[in-house]
């Protein structure tokens, strides 16, 4: 079983490899899963105002248009908008934590939510908006999950404001996930960032595509922890994370989100180089 630990810290390019000595090979392919805010794109007061490093999105559409790389991005973002932020051609999105996944040909896949758990959602927005859409906070609506933000709440009122919106989440049935100055409500399904990222690599490379690729993953969140569970063992993820002493299942925790840039550049000197 896969278990959470403190995982050993890379802080600089040179420790990529010394720390993962031959495990990316040019002649393997190589799926890369990666989260969008506070991955490849530093966390912003607003999440209109994110935008991927210039030296970064370079390096990712170099390493996503080379034909053994595949490049998929999970993000808790509505599908449209992380395709809008991201636009990189070739690459497969999964927006609302995957349960929306469109790929590079435009076919989808759509985790279908029961009627009643759509009512619920539906009742649980209209309520968030009434009672806790006040004093800076605003509920982001992605469809089948949301994002109550509260980031510009003033701080003696935080604590009360974010806790009726849990209890609202609770109440119609839904997940309440702590995120950056934010909470997700996610839909009471088995089906997870870990779940998607399994999904997107079997239909990309069948059921046994753990003998034939390797598989990097990064991310910043809780909700990235769900990948990085079900790929222990089988790949390798990366946890930016501040926090020294933080409990993952990722193998390796990067402390700032500068380090993604040489993330890639550490895989781009194996494939492009």
């Amino acid at each position: 079983m896969p278990e959470k630990r403190v995982a050993p810290v890379i802080s600089r390019l040179e420790e990529f490899e010394q720390k993962l000595p031959g495990y990316l090979n040019r002649h393997n392919k190589l799926a890369i899963l990666l989260d969008y805010d506070g991955t490849l794109a530093p966390i912003a007061d607003n999440p209109s105002k994110t935008q991927m490093p210039v030296e970064l999105e370079k390096t990712l559409h170099k390493l996503a248009k080379h034909p053994q790389i595949f490049l998929a991005v999970i993000s808790g973002r509505g599908l449209k908008d992380v395709q809008a932020r991201v636009s990189i051609d070739g690459t497969t999105y999964a927006g609302n934590h995957g349960l929306e996944i469109e790929y590079p040909d435009g076919s989808r896949h759509d985790y279908e939510l029961p009627a009643e758990i759509k009512k619920n959602y539906t009742d649980m927005v209209r309520e968030l908006k009434e009672k806790v859409e006040v004093n800076g906070a605003w509920v982001e609506d992605k469809r089948v999950s949301l994002t109550y933000h509260y980031r510009d709440t003033p701080v003696e009122l935080k604590d009360t404001q974010k806790q009726l919106a849990t209890e609202i989440c609770l109440r119609h049935g839904f997940r309440p996930n702590q995120a950056h100055e934010a909470i997700e409500a996610k839909p009471p399904v088995n089906w997870n960032k870990g779940e998607a990222a399994l999904y997107i690599l079997k239909q990309k490379f069948g059921d046994n595509w753990h003998k034939d690729v390797r598989v990097v993953f990064a991310g910043d969140d809780t909700t990235d922890e769900d990948a990085m569970r079900v790929l222990q063992g089988l790949g390798r993820s990366f946890r930016i994370a501040t926090d020294e002493q933080i409990q993952t299942f990722a193998d390796f925790r990067l402390p700032k989100q500068a380090l993604m840039t040489d993330l890639l550049k550490w895989i781009a000197q194996v494939y492009v180089s």
